[in-house]
């Protein structure tokens, strides 16, 4: 029984079943399960067992927008995701992807690596971006690294603020990682802890100071743009969000966006990583600053980022923003300086 139930493709499986061809003719190939004429493996082999079968894997019914992929020339993990042609997340996201904006080390939010117009309906677009994993996945396990994600999430802040973009929802679920160089032999795009093609086998990962690891921001869905820092407009309302903690979200009384950006990372810095590893008590002063129930007494993402430096030099380490997820980086005192989770 439970075979046949894994055996059959929910309704938005078959969605991007049927978009197989269609993005296999742009450079992209999904997973045996989604490809057309799929048999399952365990009924092609009845002795197999089902556990060890990687087209048994599937995304769940919530993320039905979004589906995993290889590039086909370089056998690179991707994740493809459905949006309005005429969206928000589209927009900006394009426009952090644009050349002149990708040399900036500061640039941190989620590479645009292709968009695909449905030749069906062109009113939905699909844009192609790297397979990011939760910055936590796996656990962090210095000090020097937990340093150097507080270090580019900042300088990411800042560089969307400078661009007059406020997020709005830059909580755990929006903050990724590229953590590919982790992965030597590439994970599984569900079973994320497994190899791609043995999922009963735990796929070796290198320690996150020994590779270049960068941070991203993800999903632009309910971002602010404004045209200038003068904007007289830069108020916000609404109350949508994964961090609920925000003490002035509002349906009526309009606020700053990019106050609230800095109250969810600060919160996300404190519940993430200071209520979870241990040696890190150097960041709770930046934290208890970022997320003030009164915004105009939180930092602005500049300060933010000047007052973790203050606190690195404090720790005698050196700063140093060079290129965008170099293990060259700052913190050569702290760089193996265990974590415990608490």
């Amino acid at each position: 029984m439970e075979r046949d139930v894994i055996g059959t493709l929910s309704d938005s499986e078959l969605f991007w079943r049927n978009k197989q061809e269609f993005l296999q003719s742009h450079g992209y190939m999904l997973r045996p399960r989604y490809r057309v004429g799929w048999i399952p493996s365990w009924k092609l082999d009845p002795t197999a067992h089902l556990l060890d079968a990687e087209d048994r894997l599937f995304f769940m019914v919530r993320r039905a927008h979004v589906m995993d992929a290889r590039r086909i020339s370089d056998n690179k993990l991707v994740l493809i995701k459905k949006v309005a042609a005429n969206s928000q997340e589209l927009q900006i996201g394009t426009y952090f992807s644009s050349i002149d904006l990708r040399q900036d080390p500061r640039n941190h939010c989620v590479p645009i690596l292709d968009v695909l117009t449905d030749v069906e309906d062109t009113t939905v677009v699909y844009i192609v971006m790297p397979f990011l994993r939760h910055i936590a996945s796996p656990d962090f396990d210095t000090v020097g690294s937990i340093l150097t994600c507080v270090q580019q999430l900042l300088e990411g802040l800042v560089f969307l603020h400078e661009h007059n973009v406020a997020h709005r929802d830059c909580a755990y679920m929006n903050v990724m990682m590229d953590a590919d160089a982790m992965y030597p032999r590439r994970f599984h795009p569900i079973a994320i802890y497994s190899l791609p093609d043995a999922v009963s086998t735990t796929a070796p990962v290198l320690p996150r100071e020994s590779v270049p690891v960068t941070y991203y921001y993800v999903d632009f869905g309910i971002s602010a743009i404004f045209s200038a820092p003068e904007d007289i407009t830069r108020r916000v309302t609404g109350i949508d969000g994964q961090d609920q903690e925000v003490p002035e979200l509002s349906d009526v009384v309009p606020y700053d966006p990019f106050k609230v950006d800095i109250f969810i990372l600060g919160n996300l810095f404190r519940r993430r990583l200071l209520e979870r590893y241990s040696n890190v008590g150097m960041l709770s002063p930046l934290v208890s600053n970022m997320i003030r129930q009164n915004p105009d007494e939180r930092p602005n993402a500049i300060e933010a980022l000047e007052q973790f430096s203050e606190i690195a030099r404090g720790c005698g380490l050196c700063i140093d923003s060079g290129e965008q997820g170099s293990v060259a980086s700052p913190w050569k005192p702290y760089r193996s300086m265990t974590l415990y989770i608490l």
